[in-house]
């Protein structure tokens, strides 16, 4: 077990230095501030989905639809969980108003997009990405819904295009009409997209840095002593992953249940310090959340590892 666990941390640094690399280049001007958006629309918009139809160009196996479907379930119950303690402990605090919607998305919203894709490729490598594609689905729907209902508090604010035009949920969609027919890609289309896939990982950890660059320290100061933000960490990154656990009762996969675990213990989103701009929020807070749970996370994602690996082998 410790020769695993040293293995993953190792890993993790590598990852985490990436993120580093990017947060030195936005801090001594090789990026300029619109380069934090071009590079997000990159990633989202095609790096990510060719990563994801990449993955999932594989033959159809029961067992493999078996893992999806216990995915669904978990990531079903994890969403329904999180919106649940999320809004019990938002009704508890004592925090301006301005705060408590950011306090709420901060202890709902993971992010599961960057840093969850990534970790799931050290895990479990091409095998990771596809169950990490899978567990989100339902997850990318939920943040463009209940994301922005909880910041505007209206139904009329929430535009479904997005949701259905999405290129992560597209090319989700598209990836497993790909493996429930028998249907391959070309070769040549594969190793296209298997090229550009590949810069989503490196791209991802160094948008993180970036965006932790644009914190000004002596707002951050003042922001990181405040209690609310350690105990939405603590559920985010410790909480909601541990609820995860009892799935082990059931006749689920080591790898299943452990990317499930790892992929729901993720950092809080970058997503909602945007949507605390957009709705007249607390978007410094937000961003000041993001960076904590982010930076604990190396801490954490090994602690979780290492729970999941000994309740399932010991």
């Amino acid at each position: 077990m410790m020769e695993a666990a040293t293995a993953f941390i190792l890993e993790m640094l590598v990852l985490y230095g990436m993120a580093l690399l990017g947060f030195i280049t936005k801090k001594i001007g090789v990026f300029t501030k619109s380069a934090d958006d071009v590079i997000t629309r990159l990633i989202l918009n095609v790096t990510l989905p060719a990563l994801i139809l990449y993955s999932l160009n594989i033959d159809f196996s029961f067992e493999l639809l078996k893992s999806f479907m216990w995915l669904f379930i978990m990531s079903l119950y994890m969403i329904f969980t999180a919106c649940f303690v999320a809004y019990w402990m938002k009704r508890r605090a004592n925090l301006p108003k301005e705060r408590k919607t950011v306090y709420e998305g901060l202890t709902i919203f993971g992010n599961q997009g960057y840093i969850g894709i990534a970790i799931s490729y050290i895990l479990l490598g091409q095998q990771g990405i596809i169950y990490a594609t899978v567990f989100n689905v339902f997850y990318i729907m939920l943040i463009w819904t209940y994301g922005i209902y909880i910041f505007s508090r209206s139904k009329d604010t929430v535009d479904w295009t997005p949701i259905f035009l999405n290129a992560g949920i597209l090319s989700s969609l598209i990836g497993l009409v790909i493996f429930l027919l028998p249907l391959k890609l070309p070769p040549f289309i594969a190793q296209g997209l298997e090229s550009v896939g590949k810069m989503t990982i490196p791209l991802s950890m160094m948008i993180i840095g970036m965006l932790i660059a644009n914190i000004k320290w002596n707002e951050f100061m003042s922001i990181i002593k405040n209690i609310y933000l350690w105990k939405s960490a603590i559920v985010r990154l410790i909480i909601i992953p541990l609820l995860m656990l009892p799935f082990m009762l059931f006749p689920v996969q080591y790898s299943v249940i452990l990317i499930a675990v790892i992929v729901s213990g993720m950092p809080s989103a970058s997503t909602i310090a945007l949507y605390a701009q957009r709705f007249g929020d607390d978007s410094t807070f937000a961003a000041v959340g993001s960076f904590l749970t982010t930076v604990l996370c190396i801490v954490t994602v090994p602690i979780l590892y290492g729970i999941v690996h000994f309740l399932y082998f010991y």
